[in-house]
């Protein structure tokens, strides 16, 4: 797969995931913790579909016996999958989304520091541009009470996520002996589920909401992280954070149309930032690749 055709993927994963927020303003009765179960589990669901019918009944077989960075980064996907949908219940959409956006600069720190990685000074300067953007956001669109405790819970996604990144980056290294990463995805699904199901019940979605957590748990999550799992093959952990920034400009503008979530001018302002600095990395990797 060619540096293009990866950076244009992960632009569509970044599109698919930044709907979660919009169609979690449109639910009816779900709420906190149920959001999370229902999301989770429809997403095992695709996902054990979609990877019987890719690895065949072999995939059961060997998921338990599966190496320690399968399931590393399997409990990376399960904060990711449960903080971030709790949190949504709890702040704005912005809130969450400018939080998860410090994910770049602890995936470069990360790979600096487990890989000794060099990161071009233009990721540097993107990073660095995109965090005085979010810090803009930040400083106007954290709340209080519930919503200063949703920003806290969405600190998680962004950990976990470098952490992950770090760790399928790793794996990538290995080539040939690389363990396959795609069941972590899984792993990661059913245990949000497992975890979110006590605290969820008794169970109060009604159809409605069973029919927009279905599609945020298959289209929203098992096919963009199943794809990102792919790209992180050919993108270096850091830019594929730094494009993940992406999500945080749709997920507000999609807020703001179709929920009724008016940003204040600094998320405007911050969301140009950030723009600018993923567009102007990307045409100049593009260009020296």
């Amino acid at each position: 797969m060619t540096h293009r055709r990866a950076v244009a993927l992960m632009v569509l994963v970044t599109l698919l995931w930044s709907m979660a927020g919009v169609v979690t303003r449109h639910l009816e009765a779900a709420r906190s913790f149920e959001v999370t179960f229902w999301r989770s589990a429809f997403n095992a669901l695709a996902l054990s579909i979609a990877l019987t019918a890719m690895r065949g009944p072999g995939l059961w077989h060997g998921l338990f016996g599966a190496s320690r960075a399968v399931w590393i980064s399997g409990l990376c996907w399960s904060v990711m999958f449960t903080a971030f949908m709790l949190a949504l219940t709890m702040t704005t959409v912005a809130n969450v989304l400018v939080t998860m956006a410090l994910g770049p600069m602890i995936t470069a720190l990360f790979a600096r520091l487990v890989f000794g990685e060099h990161l071009p000074r233009r990721t540097w300067l993107a990073i660095f541009v995109a965090g005085c953007g979010i810090a803009w956001m930040f400083g106007v669109e954290i709340g209080d009470g519930d919503s200063r405790l949703g920003s806290l819970v969405a600190c998680a996604v962004p950990l976990a996520a470098a952490i992950n990144w770090t760790v399928l980056q790793r794996v990538a290294k290995a080539g040939e002996k690389a363990p396959d990463m795609l069941p972590a995805v899984l792993i990661g699904a059913v245990l949000s589920a497992l975890f979110s199901l006590p605290l969820a019940w008794p169970l109060q979605a009604s159809g409605h909401d069973l029919g927009l957590l279905a599609l945020l748990g298959s289209v929203q999550l098992a096919i963009p992280c199943l794809l990102v799992v792919r790209l992180s093959r050919v993108l270096p952990g850091p830019e594929i954070a730094l494009l993940a920034l992406l999500e945080v400009v749709f997920g507000v503008a999609w807020a703001w149309l179709w929920a009724g979530e008016v940003p204040a001018g600094s998320v405007l302002v911050g969301g140009c930032l950030v723009l600018g600095a993923l567009v102007v990395n990307e045409g100049l990797a593009l260009r020296r690749g």
